[in-house]
């Protein structure tokens, strides 16, 4: 993915501190009660682009806490602008890399993690980067309640073959499998801004759910 420079977007990042949290550690095991001032559960999308996603799911469900990681201010700056846009309460961004969640999140804060569109890393040697990989769900496992769930899309068969491969290995409940999404029978998508260009090029979709137990 190539990015396009914008010098501005830390200044815009910067003005917006109760949007995009700085210093997210400092929250560790309080973020319903200092951010989102509530007892909403929270769920977290690691890598959410420019928004649509986590901004669709927040107009849908009021009732939940939603926090998106993207590492790129040139891309996290356009899920801030739509955020302000929608004028929503219930989402927080985070201009980090997902690396150790466990230094943000306490054992059991989060409810679910949403996985969309991950880069596949196709190359054997970069297998480890793969966000699906084993060590990254001992890492899920960790901040998820008891019974978190992660919901898993991506247009890249053999990243979703992988994924179905590691869940299953590390012990998970592989739940709600679909090989064409928008085909299925599941309901409730909200779509992100990877999936609609890869829909509209006639890619199929692979989504499924896996539960930790």
């Amino acid at each position: 993915m190539r990015l396009r420079n914008k010098p501005w977007a830390y200044d815009k990042i910067k003005e917006h501190p109760d949007l995009v949290i700085p210093e997210p550690q400092n929250y560790n095991g309080r973020w319903q009660q200092e951010i989102f001032k509530n007892g909403n559960p929270i769920h977290l999308e690691i890598g959410m682009g420019k928004g649509a996603f986590i901004n669709g799911m927040a107009k849908l469900h009021p009732e939940i806490n939603f926090i998106g990681i993207e590492k790129y201010t040139s891309v996290i700056v356009s899920a801030l602008e739509l955020t302000l846009e929608n004028q929503l309460t219930n989402v927080r961004l985070l201009n980090i890399d997902a690396g150790n969640l466990s230094e943000i999140f306490a054992e059991g804060e989060l409810s679910r993690i949403y996985l969309n569109f991950s880069d596949p890393w196709p190359k054997n040697r970069h297998e480890k980067r793969r966000l699906t990989y084993e060590s990254f769900l001992a890492m899920y496992e960790k901040v998820l309640a008891k019974d978190g769930e992660i919901h898993f899309k991506t247009d890249n068969q053999g990243l979703f073959e992988y994924s179905l491969e590691s869940f299953s290995k590390y012990g998970m409940l592989i739940k709600n499998i679909s090989l064409d999404l928008h085909r299925s029978n599941i309901k409730e998508n909200v779509m992100t801004e990877y999936e609609e260009k890869f829909s509209k090029q006639g890619n199929r979709i692979y989504r499924c759910e896996a539960q930790f137990r």
